[in-house]
């Protein structure tokens, strides 16, 4: 589990194909990694993805990941080099600053619009999905690359949140511009109402 709230931008500085996935390797750029061990989780721009070898050097980490070919089909900007938020798994002691997030990117996003408002911030349209719009509500919560963030608005498949000067500081959401694609995470608690049919 996750929370959304980003612990640093790291960097894909390698992509390799594997039989159908993909191998990436991050350098964790300011991650305090030092209790980052092979086998453990890492939220990578929204996706949960495995540690399964890593490198060190002094305050310097680097970590591969297998990407299987059902989660790239379902993401984006996994298969390339490129800067990726970072937050390392939750703990049970640690706080919940953002939402609980699972890491299971549900689909993929495109920005619609990239506007000032106001002392520095932002506001950010994004047109999900058809398939999962529905989850997608006023004032609720939703992960955008791995950013938990408050929904602002929606109108149909359209929503917007908006990014204040330290979200677009410490992520790579400040990067965003029109045609740019999303992981999108709707809220679990949407997700499991609307299971049950509540």
């Amino acid at each position: 589990m996750f929370t959304g709230i980003v612990q640093a931008v790291g960097r894909i500085v390698a992509s390799e194909p594997r039989a159908g996935a993909r191998r990436i390797v991050v350098d964790a750029g300011a991650l305090d990694a030092a209790d980052v061990a092979i086998g453990d989780s890492v939220c990578v721009s929204g996706c949960c993805l495995t540690v399964i070898a890593a490198e060190r050097d002094g305050a310097r980490a680097r970590f591969a990941f297998d990407v299987s070919a059902e989660t790239l089909a379902c993401t984006t900007g996994l298969d390339r080099t490129g800067e990726v938020n970072l937050e390392k798994a939750l703990r049970l002691a640690d706080r919940l600053g953002g939402h609980l997030m699972t890491g299971h990117v549900d689909g993929v996003g495109g920005v619609a619009e990239v506007r000032p408002v106001g002392e520095g911030s932002v506001l950010l349209a994004i047109d999900a999905p058809d398939a999962f719009a529905r989850f997608i509500a006023a004032k609720g919560s939703i992960a955008v690359d791995g950013v938990s963030l408050t929904v602002n608005g929606v109108e149909g498949a359209r929503f917007h949140v908006n990014l204040i000067p330290h979200t677009l500081t410490a992520t790579t959401l400040r990067r965003l511009a029109p045609g740019a694609r999303v992981n999108l995470e709707v809220d679990l608690i949407a997700r499991y109402v609307a299971r049950l049919g509540v």
